[in-house]
């Protein structure tokens, strides 16, 4: 009997090493786990344009920033390419390396049928800024009309009703310029219908803001304000008022938040610098939109971020110098 007891516990005392060692392994956290509860990471893709304007390298900026930020829950890759083919066949790549969600910013025409492809075969598709015409996307964005209408409000609240001020559109910018162009004239004419618009076109960079509106400065002998669409335009305005010598301009607005036009605010004390925000962190958004689809939780169809108007009396708060834009 005692010899038989003896046998038994020499059999436990060696199975029980044994038994920890196999439930410590199980709760290692490696292979794509999170370390906390054993749930596997979701796998979301970046798609984004390749550099053509600061604004848009702040967007591959932000959307990389909040994934690091959810790096317990997620996985990600970010593609950026150069046309709809490049973005397409980066497309193909998220999806055989198993993206579950897609984080899609294009800036061509030609991305639905691939877009409608990855939906087809169950990848959720968040659609970034430029909107694609596919049903079943989710969308978030800014409110490009509203940009306008609060642009208009600003642009009274510092000259007043009375007065001349220049419309600076981007047509080949299209629907962005148009409603950011018809926001602020509907306002104007509901609240100062009596201030001369006076619109010429330009484009969404300092260069062409600068020579456009150097002309427009030796045709107007005077301007009260300037309503502007873009940071990168408006830097380029400034300059030509500097250059030129005028003093009576008295508003310059602008649109997207760049952190030299922010930094530029309070220097110029003569001068009512406003940006209307279209922020590329935005794009973070859209990002936490895809990790909530993907944990099963119920977001609508479309975000829209509502203006936030910058200037040199709340500037400080969007400084950002990591940021490239």
């Amino acid at each position: 009997m005692k010899k038989t007891l003896s046998l038994m516990v020499l059999v436990f005392l060696i199975m029980v090493p044994l038994l920890t060692a196999c439930g410590g392994e199980k709760s290692s956290g490696n292979n794509g786990n999170d370390g906390r509860s054993g749930t596997k990471k979701h796998k979301i893709g970046i798609l984004a344009p390749a550099v053509t304007h600061g604004w848009v390298a702040a967007v591959a900026y932000n959307a990389e920033l909040r994934a690091k930020e959810l790096g317990k829950q997620i996985e990600y890759k970010i593609e950026t390419s150069n046309n709809a083919e490049e973005m397409t066949s980066q497309l193909d790549d998220l999806k055989t390396w198993g993206a579950e969600a897609i984080v899609a910013f294009p800036q061509w025409e030609g991305m639905e049928v691939p877009i409608k492809q990855a939906l087809d075969a169950g990848i959720k598709i968040i659609n970034f800024d430029i909107k694609i015409n596919v049903d079943g996307v989710y969308r978030v964005a800014g409110d490009n009309k509203d940009m306008g209408i609060q642009g208009a409000k600003y642009v009274v609240d510092k000259i007043g009703k009375t007065g001349t001020v220049v419309m600076l559109e981007v047509p080949s910018s299209g629907s962005v310029s148009e409603l950011r162009k018809q926001g602020f004239v509907d306002t104007m004419k509901e609240i100062a219908p009596d201030v001369k618009i006076l619109s010429y076109a330009t484009k969404f960079t300092r260069e062409d803001g600068l020579k456009d509106f150097s002309d427009i400065l030796t045709k107007n002998k005077k301007i009260d304000a300037v309503y502007s669409m873009d940071d990168e335009t408006s830097i380029g305005v400034l300059q030509a008022i500097k250059e030129a010598g005028r003093t009576d301009i008295k508003v310059v607005t602008g649109g997207g938040g760049m952190q030299e036009y922010f930094k530029m605010m309070p220097d110029n004390n003569d001068i009512w610098i406003e940006s209307a925000l279209y922020s590329p962190a935005m794009v973070k958004d859209a990002v936490d939109i895809a990790l909530k689809l993907l944990n099963g939780e119920d977001v609508p169809k479309e975000t829209i971020i509502p203006t936030t108007i910058v200037d040199k009396s709340n500037y400080e708060k969007y400084l950002d110098d990591k940021s490239p834009y």
